[in-house]
């Protein structure tokens, strides 16, 4: 039973890499992630207003944002004890690549072109085997149109992949008008992979303090769909690897994801909620299914329920939306059945 892949050019032993998190925040959160069985760690990111020193920012992020992003930073207990800074991330990584095994990817987030980028050359030199761009702008201004956005996250993909030989993949959320586009657009950049999706988690409203309050939700399965059906669309299509990271949290998560044409599939709510010793269940659970059904790889599996190979393409794009709603039934008094 073969269970190995690669992912950015890095042979790992299973498809299963706990994503960017408060997880990977110490070396001792480190070894307890290879002890239960990672494959690679993508490490917390830093920030480009960290890198840029930008005090009003970085306290905005450390505070507001600790509650609001899917690497909560104060989601764990008070950070006091961790050294955040970009000096204390580089020395992190140097640690990690002389105390664990395990394949190390760096991450970096960021929105604008600017000095934080040489960051990338930083985190190479201090061992890491690839680097994660963890691309997020909100356009409020109301006159920036959609191909100003697009144009800035590929001007920064171009001047990290610009400082580094280290393969880069890059991080976004799914909200372009063509994804598809964008997606070949980021590859022709540098990219090297594309991870699918960045979660954002939005603000919430005090109602008694009339105030806007930060809201931390953990992922759900439900939330698999999105990357799961942009995957199977991209597969073979876009010269990337390709890397699941939202919705992840069983091995038949992971089964639909090799499937679907992804090479790894990331995960942190479900280790949030249940400790990093899902890693180890996931896979032996992983593996079970595979003999059960006579699978003899990874390798076999990845890509077969793609687009490209399904009986029914049409199933990823607008024939699916009539089906779904074709199949609702009600009883006579107009309450949904199905």
């Amino acid at each position: 039973m073969d269970l190995s892949t690669t992912y950015l050019g890095l042979p790992l032993q299973h498809p299963v890499v706990p994503s960017a998190s408060p997880l990977s925040q110490g070396l001792d959160r480190i070894r307890r992630l290879e002890d239960a069985g990672a494959s690679a760690i993508v490490m917390y990111s830093l920030f480009e207003e960290q890198i840029e020193g930008e005090s009003h920012l970085l306290d905005h992020y450390l505070s507001y944002g600790a509650d609001s992003f899917a690497e909560s930073l104060s989601y764990f207990p008070e950070m006091d004890s961790y050294n955040v800074g970009p000096d204390a991330y580089l020395e992190l990584i140097r640690n990690a690549k002389s105390a664990t095994a395990l394949p190390i990817i760096g991450s970096l987030n960021g929105a604008t072109p600017g000095g934080w980028v040489e960051y990338a050359k930083y985190i190479q030199q201090a061992g890491a085997d690839a680097l994660e761009l963890n691309l997020y702008y909100i356009a409020t201004d109301p006159w920036m149109t959609g191909g100003e956005v697009e144009a800035m996250y590929l001007d920064v993909v171009r001047a990290v992949t610009a400082e580094v030989s280290i393969p880069v993949a890059v991080k976004v959320g799914p909200f372009f008008s063509s994804f598809a586009n964008m997606a070949h657009r980021l590859a022709d950049a540098g990219a090297a992979g594309l991870v699918l999706f960045n979660r954002f988690y939005q603000p919430d409203f005090d109602l008694e303090r009339l105030t806007v309050v930060p809201n931390l939700v953990l992922s759900s399965q439900h939330e698999l769909r999105l990357p799961l059906r942009w995957v199977a669309i991209l597969h073979s299509r876009v010269p990337v690897d390709l890397a699941i990271s939202s919705g992840v949290h069983s091995h038949e998560d992971v089964l639909k994801g090799m499937m679907a044409g992804a090479k790894v599939t990331m995960l942190a709510s479900e280790l949030l909620r249940h400790g990093v010793t899902r890693i180890g269940e996931i896979v032996a659970r992983l593996q079970r299914w595979m003999e059960e059904y006579e699978y003899s790889s990874i390798a076999q599996m990845q890509g077969s329920m793609s687009q490209q190979h399904v009986a029914e393409p049409a199933a990823f794009e607008r024939a699916n939306y009539m089906k779904v709603l074709q199949s609702w039934q009600f009883d006579p008094t107009g309450v949904l059945m199905r």
